[in-house]
């Protein structure tokens, strides 16, 4: 399959798979983000419709619910002109006690190109990578990884800002449970920004400082001169036993507020991944402030993100069977 951009334009990222940020260098995350970016105009125009991945197929594999993500993955692919199924772990069989690799086996009879998987168990994308024929790509695994997500952070901010070298940017909330900090901090350390983490010392990883990174357990310290504020949403859902007094208190020390948002630039940003849980990490007139909340634009970013990912990956995958073709003949 030829890309619009050039017969050449995929050799920026050669993988077969996007598991995760981590390992990726920053000329394969820049050419995902030059890709994604040309994608928010054609997801802009009246004609949204591409045929790149027609006769393609999609399968969406979620082992947890997630409306944005697995909304933002159907939509990328229909837009590109695959065909999507969605499977959800409510009504499929592996309820029923089948393991990874049976599944894994069933998925490869029914010959999928792209499959996007989110799994409660760090490594089970990885896992289900090595028994795929096909491209996979990492829809969030446990509290491991989330590369789209942080892909489409990356390019909401570079839209906004023109680059991600050299800015301050918090990363607010529970880092502990949090597969999208993961994956931002490997992304914005490798794009040369800075980056803080803001949490309570019961939702802030051991030894988390030799990602590259400077904690605060003060959210005014913590923000002090930051261009980007992220928040992250309290996954109470991964605690086991109390990680936080009361989310009253939570927010009284932790959440975003006009007071506390004070100590970052006059200008700073704010960002979160969704979905909010309003007064609790994030006050709801900060959220929807047109002039400083981004949150709107990561959404509109995800399906451009997811796009790019769609097509690179699929380019890449038959571009391996079909050498492999010739080399057996």
């Amino acid at each position: 399959m030829t890309s619009a951009h050039g017969t050449s334009a995929y050799e920026g990222y050669r993988h077969r798979h996007l598991l995760g940020i981590e390992g990726l260098t920053a000329t394969e995350i820049l050419f995902l983000l030059d890709l994604s970016d040309g994608y928010v105009a054609v997801n802009r125009s009246e004609d949204k419709k591409k045929d790149l991945l027609d006769g393609r197929t999609v399968i969406n594999l979620f082992f947890e619910s997630s409306t944005r993500t697995r909304t933002s993955f159907e939509l990328a692919a229909k837009r590109l002109g695959a065909d999507v199924i969605n499977m959800s772990v409510a009504w499929s069989s592996i309820k029923k006690g089948e393991t990874l690799i049976d599944t894994a086996m069933t998925l490869n009879a029914m010959h999928p190109d792209v499959l996007v998987v989110r799994h409660p168990d760090s490594g089970a994308v990885q896992l289900l990578s090595e028994k795929m024929n096909c491209a996979v790509i990492n829809g969030g695994d446990g509290s491991h990884e989330h590369p789209t997500q942080a892909l489409l952070d990356a390019l909401t901010i570079r839209r906004r800002l023109g680059t991600i070298e050299g800015l301050q940017i918090a990363i607010c909330g529970d880092i502990a449970h949090s597969r999208v900090a993961r994956s931002n901090i490997h992304l914005l350390t490798t794009l040369g920004a800075r980056v803080r983490l803001i949490a309570p010392p019961t939702l802030m990883p051991s030894s988390i400082e030799r990602m590259g990174v400077e904690t605060f357990t003060d959210m005014r310290k913590g923000l002090a001169g930051c261009d980007i504020v992220m928040m992250l949403r309290l996954q109470t859902e991964r605690m086991q036993g109390s990680y936080v007094p009361s989310t009253r208190e939570y927010f009284h020390f932790f959440g975003l507020d006009h007071e506390k948002l004070q100590a970052a630039k006059p200008n700073a940003l704010i960002m979160h991944p969704g979905p909010m849980n309003r007064g609790v990490e994030i006050d709801s007139a900060l959220a929807d402030d047109i002039h400083r909340s981004v949150i709107r634009e990561q959404v509109e970013m995800g399906v451009a993100v997811r796009m790019a990912c769609l097509e690179t990956l699929n380019h890449n995958l038959h571009l391996a069977r079909s050498q492999q073709e010739q080399a057996a003949q």
